[in-house]
């Protein structure tokens, strides 16, 4: 097995779990520093990725390059990626949308660099369950570099934009129904109602009440970024002409309660309560 140079952009949870994967898979895990949070050099520092301080730099000692970064960041990062003349494979395995996925895809081949569509499904992968989705004609070559490590990897087709579609598709259902069960829960709150409604929910599943309160707090921790996802699967929608109207809805909700990823203990099913419901 060929060992590799492998660049995170940028370890955060997600992206140092990937790196792990790929030590424990026999490959050297690099990051830049400049300009990021102390947390994210204590993430990298714990599982022995090596610091190139600059994005040049890292461009310079890699070969392969994975961006995992919010949806926002992704073409700002590819593009700082390509100015750098980067010249090896870059896997983009941010929450986007297909479409943008084949865009950044054309970018990187006019720079003459090897392109991988990635969407990643599951939390950090530190257990079993997180699978990497890879499409493109190089993506056995990445998926080689997790072989050993806990994160799986599945190839779906040689097509860019294929691992995007099927991440967007996901996370539609997934993060977009808890976006919508929050919703309802500070709707039936506001109409005076919502004890009847949980009592009904009880009836129908018992525990489902508590498990949904449950959700709605740990969701806040997450909100910030699922907003700019929704907005994403919006635009999947759109652009195969189904309505994306619940989706933008879906980002406003995560809007909404996005500033409490900052408390220092988890909100109350109040305090989320109140925050979906005042005006932005």
């Amino acid at each position: 097995m060929d060992h590799h140079s492998i660049g995170f952009l940028h370890p955060g949870a997600m992206g140092v779990s990937l790196a792990a994967s790929a030590v424990a898979s026999g490959h050297k895990a690099y990051w830049a520093s400049e300009g990021r949070s102390d947390a994210t050099r204590t993430r990298a520092d714990m599982y022995g990725m090596t610091d190139t301080e600059s994005i040049e730099a890292l461009c310079a000692n890699c070969s392969i390059i994975v961006s995992v970064c919010p949806p926002h960041a992704a073409d700002q990062v590819a593009d700082e990626v390509i100015g750098h003349g980067f010249e090896g494979t870059y896997v983009d395995a941010n929450a986007i949308s297909p479409h943008r996925s084949k865009e950044m895809g054309i970018r990187f081949a006019q720079s003459q660099i090897t392109y991988v569509d990635g969407g990643i499904i599951g939390g950090p992968a530190w257990q079993p369950g997180t699978v990497l989705y890879l499409s493109g004609e190089y993506s056995e070559s990445i998926a080689s570099c997790f072989v050993d490590g806990v994160l799986e990897t599945k190839i779906i087709s040689k097509s860019i934009g294929d691992a995007s579609a099927l991440k967007m598709c996901y996370a539609a259902y997934s993060k977009g129904s808890m976006a919508l069960l929050s919703a309802i829960v500070a709707v039936s709150e506001q109409l005076g109602i919502r004890d009847s409604l949980e009592a009904q929910w009880e009836l129908d599943e018992p525990g489902f009440s508590q498990q949904t309160h449950e959700r709605i707090i740990r969701v806040t921790k997450k909100a910030w970024r699922y907003a700019g996802e929704m907005e994403e699967i919006a635009s999947t929608f759109e652009s195969v002409d189904l309505p994306n109207g619940f989706h933008l809805g879906a980002s406003e909700v995560y809007q909404r309660i996005a500033d409490l990823k900052d408390m220092e203990i988890d909100p109350s099913i109040s305090e989320v309560i109140s925050r979906l419901s005042a005006e932005c």
